[in-house]
């Protein structure tokens, strides 16, 4: 059967007006509202019928009431296909409903706002909303249910191949959606009301789509799924399908980069940077990230905070590389890089700054862990001010810390980086002690024929003792960026001041396990 009444309550109005119309317009469908909505439609000059007229009773309590009365939900919940639900409806005067558009208070929204008082939060908590959504939902078999703009458009293209109805296969699919819409509502009020004397959530739930299945986990015989608005976040321009791996170094990668304002160009492996260079020529830049290790790049990551041009299209393209990820790419450059058909070319979405703060979950024995991302640089503010050696740094030595301590962030920790002010020089990562960190990372200078001297070193966390900075020294670094902290600080200091180099403390570390 064609539908014949739509109910339209809703928050986000976007394509609202559009929509409306095609049900009336074409298809002649009765249009039931509420409050704002009912008002953007009749201004629209589109027929519209107030619920409170429709169900007899008068929205109450500032509004809390307006659609929790038998008429509405009678006309959602009753059987088609029953007799006796049929018999009821007339006996009862409880027309059906055939069609909801309904999205919900924005609650989420609301609480991330700053400042936000509890009562505001209240306030946006929707209870008609999710129930009318639940209500169409389990009626499935005979109501469209609609909580999202965007399935407007398919909705409207079903009706008029079906003779203005829509299929059952549809109709469970938008109902599955709403479902999982309500429980991500219910979770974001959980998590928000039900915090423990600490202010945290004293239990934490999330409910994500499956975006799709991955290519493997960490290796072939391991399953992978991926859940979420990745979507949001990264367009595949290309390529082959991702893997567990892929998704991981390509969340590294983005994270690094977006660090950087100046023009810059990075190379990770597993996760690891192991070459950032910076320059507005984007191939100088890269020449500056590859010399630091020749040999890591080749299956690795490339990653790039400016749109990728066709003179660096043309160097990267000679070299085995699994995944790429930029801004944008100039035509010209896509016609170079499209010609290696398994490379990984990912476009960087402005949605990615929305999840960039998500907090990071991993799991644990008997649950998860859930904590908040290290996604700002800390302690680069007033270094003149953390200089704890006698000899304060040059300009070009506190130019150079300063990128230096943003690369260091992001290596895996015991972490140690060499760098000038606008490359990197040695990279040692992920080792059980702090020299052995340096030690690699002056190792991989000199395989890569970089001289150290004049260099600056950071280390993401404090030098438990003198080692790591005198194995720096021998190599030719002269200041230093470290957070400090050590019982054994002052015989860091005196190492620093015997040798005549600068150092500064941050007063913060950046661990990264």
């Amino acid at each position: 059967m064609a539908i014949a009444r739509a109910l339209l309550s809703v928050s986000d109005k976007s394509g609202l007006v559009d929509f409306a119309k095609s049900l009336h317009e074409t298809y002649g469908i009765e249009l039931l509202s509420t409050g704002g909505t009912a008002q953007v439609l009749r201004e629209a000059n589109l027929p519209v019928i107030d619920v409170a007229e429709y169900t007899g009773a008068p929205e109450l309590f500032e509004g809390r009431l307006k659609t929790l009365h038998p008429k509405v939900h009678g006309g959602l919940l009753q059987r088609r296909d029953s007799e006796d639900h049929v018999n009821q409806g007339k006996k009862h005067d409880i027309p059906t409903i055939d069609l909801v558009v309904v999205n919900l208070y924005p609650f989420e929204a609301t609480i991330e706002k700053e400042g936000v008082t509890l009562a505001e939060a209240i306030e946006n908590i929707d209870i008609g909303g999710p129930s009318m959504l639940r209500s169409a939902s389990k009626n499935y078999s005979a109501v469209t249910v609609l909580t999202d703009p965007a399935d407007y458009t398919r909705v409207l293209e079903e009706m008029a191949e079906h003779e203005g109805d829509t299929t059952l296969r549809l109709r469970e699919e938008l109902a599955i959606k709403v479902f999982r819409r309500t429980s991500e509502y219910d979770g974001a009020i959980s998590n928000f009301l039900g915090k423990c004397d600490q202010g945290t959530a004293c239990q934490y739930s999330v409910n994500l789509p499956l975006a799709s299945d991955l290519r493997y986990g960490d290796n072939p015989h391991q399953k992978a799924r991926l859940y979420g608005n990745f979507a949001e976040c990264f367009s595949q321009l290309q390529g082959k399908e991702l893997s567990y791996t892929n998704i991981l170094d390509i969340e590294a990668a983005t994270d690094l980069i977006l660090d950087f304002k100046r023009a810059t160009v990075a190379i990770l492996k597993h996760t690891n940077p192991c070459g950032i260079g910076q320059d507005e020529n984007l191939r100088v830049a890269w020449q500056k990230a590859f010399e630091t290790d020749r040999s890591a790049p080749f299956g690795g990551v490339i990653v790039c905070n400016r749109p990728i041009n066709e003179e660096l299209a043309r160097v990267i393209s000679e070299i085995f590389t699994d995944v790429i990820i930029a801004p944008d790419y100039e035509p010209e450059a896509r016609a170079i890089l499209q010609k290696k058909k398994n490379l990984r070319l990912m476009k960087m979405e402005p949605g990615y700054e929305k999840y960039r703060r998500d907090p990071v979950v991993r799991p644990a024995p008997g649950g998860i862990m859930v904590m908040d991302k290290d996604h700002s640089v800390m302690g680069l503010d007033d270094l003149e001010g953390k200089v704890v050696t006698k000899r304060p740094p040059t300009e070009a030595e506190m130019t150079a810390m300063r990128f230096g301590w943003r690369v260091v962030k992001h290596v895996k920790s015991n972490a140690i980086v060499f760098s000038s002010a606008d490359r990197t020089l040695g990279i040692g990562a992920g080792q059980m002690s702090r020299v052995d960190s340096s030690r690699i990372a002056v190792w991989k200078a000199e395989e890569a024929g970089l001289s150290l001297k004049g260099s600056i070193i950071a280390s993401d966390a404090l030098f438990p003792f003198a080692d790591g900075l005198d194995a720096a020294i021998k190599a030719g670094a002269t200041a230093c960026i470290q957070p400090g902290g050590s019982i054994r600080d002052q015989e860091v200091i005196d190492a620093a001041d015997a040798a005549g180099i600068a150092m500064v403390f941050t007063g913060h570390r950046h661990f990264k396990h």
